[in-house]
């Protein structure tokens, strides 16, 4: 019986790291331990002041240009398709090419009640660096509350691309979160850093589609 709970609170895991990728960034002067290199991936993990829960960045490099890989991280309505256990993924509102609101649902094994969020994405570029980062803070409303549905609302993360040369980037992204309701902080720590990895896999499998390897934006960001 440990053992099934045990799985089940790994999967819950890597579930929610995986659909939470976009939310609202707060890493400022964290101090970050490296953990591991998986395939080129670095992974590092801190721990935050008042929180039980690690937080974790993970880095590495993908043949892509910013564009495509804006292209593909504002493409929400796809994350159910290549996003593990992500029951949906739907677009709200598209305020500008650069900034748009989506919402999701989580499907988890039972007995664990599903997840969803709300996030604002919002794409900025460094007009001297070229540095693009995509932050999306949690929000509240748009969509009602769902009944056995838990709503994450403390979720924080990031992504910073930054071009490196001949259409390749450096990739660096950072979560911390709160999935809600009585998991054991233990485990989430010790499971925290699969989601990430399984994210990096996705994305560089992702950009291989026509729609995003031959993607070209007008701009990116401000």
């Amino acid at each position: 019986m440990q053992k099934v709970i045990h799985n089940k609170m790994k999967a819950l895991l890597l579930i929610l790291t995986l659909a939470v990728w976009t939310l609202n960034p707060a890493q400022a002067q964290t101090d970050w331990k490296f953990n591991t290199d998986k395939d080129g991936i670095k992974i590092y993990t801190s721990i935050l002041p008042e929180s039980k829960v690690k937080a974790v960045k993970v880095e590495g490099t993908f043949n892509a240009t910013p564009e495509q890989l804006v292209s593909l991280l504002m493409d929400v309505n796809t994350g159910a398709d290549w996003l593990y256990h992500t029951k949906s993924s739907v677009l709200l509102k598209q305020v500008s090419a650069n900034e748009l609101y989506y919402y999701s649902e989580i499907n988890l094994p039972w007995p664990v009640h599903n997840r969803d969020f709300i996030s604002h994405l919002i794409v900025t570029r460094d007009p001297d660096t070229k540095v693009v980062t995509i932050a999306g803070p949690a929000v509240s409303g748009l969509v009602p509350q769902k009944q056995g549905v838990v709503r994450i609302t403390d979720a924080t993360g990031k992504w910073i691309i930054t071009p490196i040369g001949n259409n390749q980037v450096k990739v660096e992204y950072s979560i911390h979160l709160d999935p809600g309701g009585a998991l054991p902080s233990w485990l989430v720590n010790m499971f925290v850093t699969e989601g990430p990895l399984k994210i990096f896999e996705g994305i560089k499998s992702q950009l291989q589609k026509r729609a995003y390897k031959n993607s070209v934006l007008a701009s990116v960001g401000n």
